[in-house]
């Protein structure tokens, strides 16, 4: 995941770093995208079904909601741990779903790390130039240390969080 920098489209009226509107961050797997249909790939390690299986994740109104309210004062970004190899299918799945496309942080293909240390990582990037006021994640564990932390976290739980997606997001560092 490279710091400072994202692909996709500008997230207000100029893009990260030329507005003063603070950033609302939000991620996508539990709180914008219901993941649930491909979670058994989890189960036998099966990252690339899993993967592009995320082209089906239904919709969740509820952060789609919490998004369309936050772009009302905010720049929204989107950080996420799906791996860079991921990013056309899903920005297409945004697109599809009338949400912005970007900007887009996502985890390096090679990165393993927990998601926590790489969501707390980025950041810090993007507090150098910008307001956090807000970041909306579904993983208990990355609530967790960045509540800690001291940033302004709020826990999605509009999905159940699934064990088996913990153990892939934290144990394996793989979304």
């Amino acid at each position: 995941m490279t710091l400072g920098t994202a692909a996709g489209g500008a997230c207000g009226a100029g893009g990260v770093g030329e507005t003063e509107r603070p950033i609302a961050v939000f991620d996508i797997d539990g709180v914008l995208a219901d993941v649930s249909h491909r979670l058994h790939h989890l189960d036998l390690h099966r990252w690339e079904r899993f993967f592009r299986a995320a082209d089906e994740d239904p919709l969740l109104e509820e952060g789609a909601e919490r998004l369309r309210q936050a772009q009302l004062d905010h720049d929204v970004v989107f950080l996420t741990g799906r791996p860079e190899r991921n990013r056309r299918l899903t920005q297409d799945w945004l697109a599809r779903h009338d949400l912005p496309t970007g900007p887009l942080y996502m985890r390096s293909d090679d990165d393993h790390r927990p998601a926590r240390y790489v969501k707390r990582e980025v950041l810090r990037g993007l507090a150098r130039s910008r307001e956090i006021a807000l970041v909306l994640d579904d993983d208990p564990a990355v609530y967790r240390m960045l509540l800690d932390d001291g940033w302004p976290i709020e826990l999605a739980t509009w999905l159940p969080h699934s064990s088996t997606l913990q153990d892939a997001q934290e144990n394996q560092g793989r979304t």
